[in-house]
């Protein structure tokens, strides 16, 4: 299948103009080559990961954490395997894209049902119409967070308008608080973040939050090319 035709189908999902401008999208490497037949899903093109890729003849990597950012190492990589195999990210326009990372979330955990329009780029509401125990709501979040923690600084015993932000997304804990919500699931809480908020706040991992994504790269892609899984995890040991 032709490379360009694959990107078009993803870009037509998650269109590169609604990266944030910070964002590094679309190619982090390209070969010439442009017929693909197998592909690797992945949701951090590390080192590691581009070696299976290679070692599994995948003619092209495509991942939802562009590589510039996050590897410390990206010039090594770059060098030393991206010039035999093509690499692709949809990052921040993924998690805004209806359907996407965010959007997988509340589907993995059933809630779609009580989807909310909200006006937000990265957050999305699900309110329950009866109030939904801490405890319980606690014991839905383990199905996608085994490592599950959260902040309950007041003490609330019921929650039922939640805020979903996959990833990283504490900075929008205020924000969340401004738009009604009496709680916030997202990832990587920090601790003083932690120690002033004034909701309920759900850290289910940056890793568990977005590893969910890749199906959704797969369905967009179609069966017209052979694709697999990367073979990683979280880096935390708990």
């Amino acid at each position: 299948m032709n490379k360009y035709e694959i990107i078009k189908k993803i870009e037509k999902f998650a269109p590169n103009e609604t990266a944030e401008p910070w964002d590094c999208v679309g190619f982090m490497a390209e070969t010439k080559n442009e017929e693909i037949s197998k592909i690797m899903l992945c949701l951090t093109p590390t080192e590691k990961v581009i070696k299976q890729a290679l070692s599994q003849n995948c003619d092209m990597i495509i991942s939802h954490h562009p590589m510039f950012e996050f590897n410390l190492n990206s010039e090594l990589i770059t060098e030393n395997f991206a010039p035999k195999i093509d690499i692709y990210s949809a990052h921040t326009n993924m998690d805004k894209a209806d359907g996407g990372t965010t959007d997988t979330v509340i589907t993995t955990l059933g809630l779609d049902d009580f989807k909310r329009p909200i006006n937000h780029e990265f957050l999305k509401m699900v309110e329950f119409p009866n109030s939904i125990a801490v405890e319980d709501f606690s014991a839905k979040m383990r199905k996608i967070s085994p490592n599950l923690r959260y902040v309950n600084n007041n003490n609330e015993k019921t929650i039922s308008k939640v805020m979903f932000c996959a990833g990283s997304g504490s900075e929008f804990i205020k924000e969340a608080q401004l738009l009604g919500a009496d709680c916030l699931v997202t990832g990587d809480l920090k601790f003083h973040t932690a120690l002033d908020a004034e909701i309920v706040v759900f850290d289910i991992g940056h890793f568990d939050s977005e590893i969910i994504i890749l199906p959704v790269f797969k369905n967009i892609i179609g069966s017209d090319v052979e694709i697999i899984f990367a073979n990683e995890k979280s880096p935390f040991i708990v």
